[in-house]
C-alpha cells in the first residue's frame, strides 16, 4: 500500500442508510440520500510520498554521484509492503557513493541522545558517515566527488526532533561546496496546527535552530524551501535546492506513519501526542521511556501517589537503556487512549508539577530550555500560571511565524 489513511465515516454512513431505509416513498429523497451515500463511498485518492514519485526525480540523478540523507523511514511503498530507498535506487543503477545517518542511525536503532558511528552498511556496502555526535554537519571532505545529495527523512512536526537540523546543516554545508540538494517531501502528522512557545534566538541549538513555534506546521519539504529564502543558512548563504512534493495530500488530512519514525515513537498516538509531552524531556519525569507506551504516560516516583491511581515501573527496552526513574515506581497519568488534539496542551506537565512532592526535583532547567525555546515557559509554570495565561503569551509570535509560513505552503 502506499500509505495508511484512517476513515472515520462508517457509523455515519450506516445512520445514513437506516434513513433512506425509512424514507422509500420520498423519491427526490432518495436520489439525494443515494448521491450523499456514493459521496461517502468514493475512498479519498491515495497520498503518494515523493519517493514514490522516481519519474520526477530519477532524471536528476542519472550519471551523478550520489550522497543519501536517510533512516529507516525512508521507503518506496509498494502494494504488498515497501522497499528501503537507498536499496531501491541501487537496483535502478543510481551511482550511490555514501549514506548520511541522522539521529538514532541509518537502521534507527540507536538511543536518543547516543552517539552514532560512522562505518558501512551490512546490507548494502556503502559507507556510512554519521551526522549525529561530534560530526553533525558534513565537512567538504565528506562531500567530496559528490554530484548531489537527497534527503529523505520522515518528520513529525516538532521543533526539537532533530531531523530538521540535520536537514538545515546538511543544506548549509551543500550551499558552501556548491552542491545541490534534493529532499523528497512526506506528510507531517502533526501539520494540522502551529502552537507553542517559540525558539528565542539565544536558546537556538540543535533542539532548535530557528526561531519558531513548538508545532510549525509544514512538511519538511515546506520547511526546506523557508530555510532557503529566509535566509537560515549561516552567512545568509542559499543552497540549490529542490523539493520534489508530496501527491494528493493536505495539512488537514490524517496520516498514519506505518515505519516508527524513531525507536521511541511507536504509534500514532505518541506522534500526535509528542509536541506536549516531549516537554517531559526537560524535567526529571519519565514520560514513558523504558515501557511500550512512550510518550503516552508520564510519571515519577517523587510525584503524590495520593493523586493517581496509575502507576508503572521503567525498565530499560529497545531505544531506552537507561530510562529516568528505572526500576521505580512512577506516579502518572496513563494517556494511551486520548483522542487525537490539534494543540500543544500544558494540562499534563501543569498536573505533574503541580503533584510533585519536593518542586526542587521537578526541572532540569538547561534541558527544559532547549526543549522549550524559552526560559519563559520554566517560570510561568513555577508562578502557578494557568494553560489559558500562558497560551496567551504566545500568541503574538505565533502570528508572526502564520504570515512567514503562508509564503512556502505547497498543500492546502
Amino acid at each position: 500500500m502506499l500509505f495508511l489513511y484512517r476513515f472515520k465515516n462508517t457509523l455515519f454512513l450506516s445512520f445514513l442508510i437506516c434513513i433512506s431505509c425509512g424514507n422509500s416513498g420520498k423519491k427526490d429523497a432518495d436520489t439525494s440520500q443515494v448521491s450523499a451515500e456514493e459521496t461517502l463511498l468514493e475512498e479519498p485518492e491515495p497520498i503518494i510520498v515523493a519517493a514514490n514519485r522516481t519519474d520526477a526525480y530519477l532524471p536528476l540523478l542519472a550519471g551523478k554521484s550520489v550522497g543519501i540523507v536517510a533512516n529507516q523511514t525512508s521507503v518506496i511503498f509498494k502494494e504488498n509492503g515497501y522497499t528501503h530507498l537507498v536499496d531501491s535506487l541501487l537496483q535502478l543503477n543510481v551511482d550511490i557513493k555514501k549514506v548520511f545517518s541522522p539521529e538514532h542511525g541509518f537502521r534507527g536503532k540507536a538511543d536518543a541522545g547516543e552517539k552514532v558511528e560512522s562505518g558501512t552498511d551490512e546490507e548494502t556496502g556503502l559507507p556510512i558517515v554519521s551526522l549525529y555526535g561530534k560530526n553533525r554537519k558534513p565537512s567538504a571532505e565528506q562531500l567530496a566527488g559528490l554530484d548531489v545529495v537527497l534527503f529523505d527523512i520522515q518528520d513529525v512536526g516538532t521543533r526539537f526532533y532533530t531531523y530538521i537540523a540535520t536537514l538545515q546543516l546538511i543544506m548549509e554545508a551543500c550551499a558552501e561546496n556548491t552542491i545541490p540538494v534534493l529532499v523528497l517531501d512526506r506528510p507531517n502528522p502533526n501539520a494540522h496546527y502551529v502552537d507553542g512557545p517559540t525558539m528565542q534566538k539565544e536558546h537556538t541549538g540543535f533542539l532548535g535552530m530557528n526561531e519558531i513555534p513548538l508545532v510549525y506546521g509544514m512538511s519538511i519539504g515546506e520547511y526546506a524551501n523557508m530555510i532557503n529564502e529566509e535566509g537560515w543558512l549561516e552567512g545568509g548563504r542559499k543552497c540549490d535546492l529542490r523539493v520534489i512534493p508530496l501527491e494528493n495530500w493536505t495539512h488537514e488530512r490524517i496520516y498514519q506513519i506505518p515505519i516508527r519514525p524513531s525507536p521511541n515513537l511507536p504509534n500514532d498516538v505518541s506522534i500526535n501526542l509528542y509536541p506536549s509531552l516531549g516537554l517531559f524531556e526537560g524535567t526529571n519525569v519519565n514520560a514513558g521511556r523504558g515501557t511500550e507506551f512512550q510518550f503516552q504516560r508520564y510519571g515519577a516516583s517523587f510525584m503524590d501517589s495520593t493523586a493517581y491511581s496509575f502507576s508503572y515501573v521503567p525498565e530499560p527496552n529497545f531505544g531506552s537503556k537507561y530510562p529516568k526513574e528505572e526500576g521505580k515506581v512512577c506516579f502518572g497519568k496513563d494517556l494511551s487512549n486520548t483522542p487525537r488534539i490539534s494543540e500543544v496542551s500544558l494540562q499534563w506537565i501543569l498536573d505533574a508539577y503541580k503533584n510533585t512532592l519536593d518542586k526542587n526535583k521537578f526541572f532540569l532547567t538547561d534541558g527544559f530550555t532547549k526543549h522549550a525555546g524559552t526560559r519563559e515557559l520554566q517560570k510561568q509554570i513555577e508562578s502557578g500560571l494557568t494553560e489559558r495565561e500562558i497560551k496567551a503569551s504566545w500568541q503574538l509570535e505565533l502570528e508572526k511565524f502564520k504570515k512567514i509560513r503562508a509564503k512556502y505552503l505547497m498543500y492546502e
